[in-house]
């Protein structure tokens, strides 16, 4: 990517709003020498603990280490997990906005030993204590979206997103001129149509389009991208496609399959939401799809080379990018 370091100074000047399902991702670290006298299960020594923004919230810190300014819309509980994850992003000079609600803030705890995770465990209340009913949805967001360059919706099937919320935040960024793309969730089975990109991995994208994976069969990309298109009308369609790398679509016709970049793989957590914000931010910079895709192909590949959810710098991407 010849045009990379011209790339980045033009996000430094975006402003991006995500609205979706925050959440909490908490570490626990150690390491297990034994099995319990109680049951057949290891006894976890712990060394420490470290949390970072999950979820929506971790798109958000993806934008911000990419350089431009953020605002992220979504649940945060008034307890002190909302408050851990509200300062872990205002450090990062990410503007919060909190949608009414009185359940716990959602965390995924995650037990690491020896650098491999042992569990995960989920606290999160049902979907319908995170919904938001349309005139809130105005209330809150109709000045960001106004301000902003572009708007994420990122899905993590919690309940903050619903039709409403998503048929009212498009309707806004249409009307306000702004790119909106989703990160959708099949199993929420959401409505929403005319959006400027959807970026679904491989198995979400069999599921938008209505058709049953078939084992030892290729994946079906052209009979895919023209379902999507008929079905959503979304103008570009990025599905995922984990080590086949990344699969582009325009207003229904499938582009290109572009390898992945990743040299390592050690973690695919958070990967997919790395390439949702480096995708959103070359595309509301100018970039093409192409080069949109390239860009969040190299940046997913810094990411899945860390362990935990992280995010990349500018700097760490220009040397993988030289590099390769």
């Amino acid at each position: 990517m010849k045009d990379l370091p011209q790339l980045l100074k033009k996000i430094t000047r975006l402003r991006i709003l995500v609205v979706g399902d925050v959440m909490l991702d908490h570490y626990i670290w150690g390491d297990a020498t034994r099995i319990s006298p109680e049951a057949p299960v290891p006894v976890v020594d712990i060394a420490r603990d470290s949390w970072t923004a999950g979820g929506a919230a971790n798109v958000a810190l993806n934008i911000a280490s990419l350089g431009a300014r953020c605002a992220v819309a979504g649940f945060f509980g008034r307890d002190a997990e909302g408050t851990k994850l509200t300062e872990i992003l205002h450090a990062k000079k990410i503007a919060t906005i909190s949608t009414p609600g009185s359940a716990a803030t959602i965390v995924k705890t995650r037990v690491l030993v020896q650098h491999q995770q042992l569990c995960r465990l989920d606290r999160e209340a049902p979907p319908t204590a995170y919904a938001v009913d349309g005139p809130q949805i105005e209330a809150l967001l109709k000045a960001e979206i106004r301000a902003c360059d572009a708007v994420i919706l990122s899905d993590y099937a919690k309940g903050v997103l619903t039709d409403e919320l998503v048929a009212r935040v498009t309707k806004l960024a249409q009307t306000a001129g702004k790119f909106i793309a989703l990160d959708p969730k099949p199993k929420r089975q959401l409505t929403f149509r005319g959006l400027d990109l959807i970026t679904p991995n491989k198995r979400e994208a069999l599921q938008l389009a209505g058709i049953e994976p078939a084992p030892h069969t290729p994946f079906p990309a052209v009979e895919v991208c023209a379902r999507l298109h008929e079905r959503f009308a979304t103008r570009n369609v990025v599905v995922t496609m984990g080590e086949d790398g990344m699969l582009l679509s325009a207003n229904g016709g499938m582009l290109k399959t572009i390898p992945t970049a990743a040299r390592e793989v050690y973690d695919v957590s958070g990967a997919g939401d790395t390439a949702l914000a480096a995708l959103v931010l070359a595309l509301a910079a100018g970039s093409t799809l192409e080069t949109a895709a390239h860009f969040a192909n190299a940046a997913a590949g810094v990411v899945v080379g860390k362990l935990g959810t992280a995010t990349v710098t500018p700097k760490e991407l220009i040397a993988y990018v030289n590099h390769r």
